[in-house]
């Protein structure tokens, strides 16, 4: 498995898939795909899932909280989100999962995105499950159905922000269950830590890492006392350096907690100026599932 062709283990749709890095993505994604049905397709005990956590048709059009207009996306950071749902079915060989779950709130866009699928000639021949439904609720089920041991799961989430709550991550925890996660490292999570230290969104922070507000500050704050010309003690808290690479060690270090191996040198995803956005993240309970999402990192 090692010495794989990755440019050549996907037939490609016709499709318009957004930009360099959302290309760089789907290569590896579909890259580990193909790997992984290839080994388990020996492995006829196993029933094979697919979960795509957001799924939709790529397009992200609902009205802007308060919270997302103050982060200033740029609308080239916004339209880049793209999908997966049409490679994995149209893997080279044909190979397929014995089940497809489409998972995302938006209703309109998973029934284009149903439409899109069921032209595809594979289509036919797999079982394609569509849920408007949160993530993280369709998480605690899928987490609940993998403990009858008699399902492998890959699992994708390659929501925009920060919508994975990681009490639904920690639910997969013993299950037999191989995970990318995209992480909004640069372009959502960095800017919820205000240099100042001041953090009006700790609850989304705190339900991001599943860590208490007292250990973010700690993973990412330093705090001084310092004497002014008068004497007087006072309080100077800085921002880490390089706070993006430490969103990433802080996050590897949780998945670490739910399975065994987690790629320590996730993916770096850029936009066109070389700003980090994502970082694209793997964790198995299999130590051969690692080694092929490492090498396929690499590659691409």
């Amino acid at each position: 498995m090692t010495n794989l062709d990755h440019s050549s283990m996907v037939n490609e749709p016709d499709d318009s898939w957004g930009g360099p890095w959302t290309e760089k993505k789907l290569n590896a994604f579909s890259a580990y795909v193909w790997s992984y049905l290839s080994i388990l397709k020996t492995q006829p005990q196993w029933k094979t899932i697919y979960f795509d956590g957001f799924a939709g048709s790529g397009a992200r059009k609902e009205p802007k909280t308060e919270e997302y207009k103050q982060l200033s996306i740029t609308e080239e950071d916004e339209n880049i989100y793209k999908g997966a749902a049409e490679r994995v079915l149209t893997l080279k060989d044909d190979l397929l999962f014995d089940w497809h779950y489409f998972i995302d709130t938006n209703t309109s866009s998973l029934t284009r995105l149903e439409a899109k699928l069921k032209k595809l000639p594979n289509s036919e021949k797999t079982k394609l499950i569509f849920r408007s439904k949160d993530c993280n609720a369709s998480l605690q089920d899928l987490a609940q159905a993998l403990k009858s041991n008699k399902y492998a799961a890959l699992v994708l989430l390659d929501p925009f922000g920060m919508q994975i709550n990681w009490k639904s991550i920690a639910g997969l925890k013993g299950t037999r269950s191989d995970v990318w996660i995209l992480v909004p490292t640069g372009v959502i999570v960095n800017r919820l830590l205000f240099r100042s230290g001041n953090l009006p969104y700790i609850d989304k922070l705190t339900s991001f890492f599943g860590l208490a507000e007292e250990e973010i500050r700690k993973e990412f704050y330093k705090t001084e006392q310092r004497l002014d010309l008068f004497g007087d003690e006072s309080e100077e808290i800085t921002k880490v350096i390089k706070p993006i690479n430490q969103i990433m060690r802080v996050y590897i270090r949780q998945l670490k907690t739910v399975w065994k191996f987690v790629t320590e040198d996730p993916m770096r995803l850029d936009n066109t100026k070389g700003r980090p956005l994502f970082h694209l993240v793997f964790a198995s309970n299999n130590a051969t599932a690692i080694k092929i999402a490492k090498d396929i990192i690499k590659v691409k």
